[in-house]
């Protein structure tokens, strides 16, 4: 069945309302990312320019971990009550739905990190410029950590210990987009060509709007067919 727009936006609606359901499962991650952006320049005996080259780091690591802490509930609560049953065997596509929940989950707890890093990085003494590229590099690179946590968690769907798995497959490919971001904001600071890791970082998030809700959704019927 073909999926209108309106079809589409209702179900973002939806998994918005479900995860403002579950909504101190964000507050953990907005605490977490706190946290960590706060504790490193207070324990760290850095200069200024040295912190400043930490700051991009420590906030994607910091928003990378927020992150991981959110994936294993993407698709474990559908599942565990049989909605997610029930959706693969409707006529509607998977790769859509699948979008539908990954951008909700994202507007839920990836933007909350995006709008609190201009006030993380003034901890790390960061200029205007330097803060508005880390920012920028967040909005593009956390919807690839989302896509790419989308696919893993339905890959690890209805499996023990899942939580550990997940983590453990996906840091290896949270890997290049941290050092591109890092490199752009490092770039930035140096008064260097910033476009080269901000290209292959954008490069990197279409290929996954691209492969990824259509493979997740495979994974998706392969985690729910091996569980029956």
């Amino acid at each position: 069945m073909y999926l209108t727009q309106s079809h589409f936006l209702r179900l973002i609606l939806k998994e918005l309302l479900l995860a403002y359901r579950h909504r101190s499962e964000c507050l953990n991650g907005i605490l977490f990312f706190i946290l960590i952006t706060s504790l490193f320049p207070l324990v760290l005996v850095l200069d200024e320019v040295h912190l400043q080259l930490m700051s991009a780091g420590v906030i994607w690591i910091a928003a990378l971990f927020a992150t991981l802490l959110s994936l294993p509930r993407l698709f474990q609560t559908d599942f565990e009550d049989g909605t997610l049953a029930q959706l693969l065997l409707s006529p509607l596509s998977i790769n859509l739905l699948v979008m539908a929940k990954v951008i909700a989950h994202w507007l839920m707890f990836g933007m909350p990190l995006i709008l609190l890093t201009p006030c993380m990085a003034l901890l790390f003494h960061l200029n205007a410029e330097s803060m508005w590229i880390l920012s920028l590099t967040l909005v593009i690179g956390t919807p690839l950590l989302h896509l790419l946590g989308a696919f893993i968690a339905a890959l690890t769907l209805g499996l023990r210990q899942a939580g550990v798995l997940l983590s453990l497959i996906l840091i290896p490919l949270f890997i290049p987009p941290l050092i591109f971001a890092t490199q752009a904001v490092i770039a930035a600071i140096q008064k260097n060509n910033i476009w080269v890791p901000i290209l292959l970082l954008t490069a990197l998030l279409s290929l996954a709007l691209t492969l990824m809700p259509y493979l997740t959704g495979k994974a998706l019927r392969i985690s729910v067919n091996y569980d029956r």
